[in-house]
């Protein structure tokens, strides 16, 4: 084995570990989330203030959502969120935003300035959770496009200087 295969099959190596590492993640916040029983209008209140900061400090927030691949398997993905604004319609509440991902498996770790920003739409709403005794919780999946849902946006993870890779 030559060193560029080596080095070639070590990189395939940390890609698979992150995406271990990124399933791990999504799985336990997600659990998290379900114990809590956090709501739709609370969940909501949180995507209103980081539109706020978005708008004011040009705050992105880490998130953490599931892409559905053409085989049909489900996989955690990585990204950075700018909640543009977040809009109550008929019933529905949906938020706008740009998404700047930093892991998929199939890329492997985007540098902000290779990475193709998504202006997406999410919509928020209560999943009825029926193995626990009709409890609900909050879920946020992608509207716009198939494929990706169960968005976690952890708004302890903020950074202020993607902005210029976010229009």
């Amino acid at each position: 084995m030559d060193t560029r295969e080596l080095i070639n099959d070590y990189r395939l190596w940390q890609r698979f570990q992150r995406q271990a590492q990124l399933d791990r993640e999504h799985r336990a916040a997600w659990q998290q989330l379900e114990s809590a029983g956090v709501s739709a209008q609370r969940t909501t209140e949180a995507y209103r203030s980081m539109a706020d900061k978005a708008a004011t400090q040009g705050a992105c927030y880490r998130t953490l959502f599931q892409r559905e691949l053409e085989s049909g398997e489900r996989l955690a993905c990585e990204g950075w969120l700018f909640v543009r604004r977040v809009l109550a319609e008929g019933g529905a509440t949906r938020v706008r935003a740009a998404l700047l991902p930093s892991f998929t498996l199939t890329d492997g770790t985007l540098p902000p300035a290779e990475a193709g920003v998504e202006s997406i739409t999410l919509e928020i709403f209560d999943q009825l959770l029926v193995d626990r005794s009709l409890a609900s919780m909050a879920r946020v999946d992608r509207i716009d496009a198939s494929g990706d849902s169960h968005f976690i946006t952890l708004i302890d993870s903020v950074r202020g200087d993607l902005r210029q890779h976010m229009s």
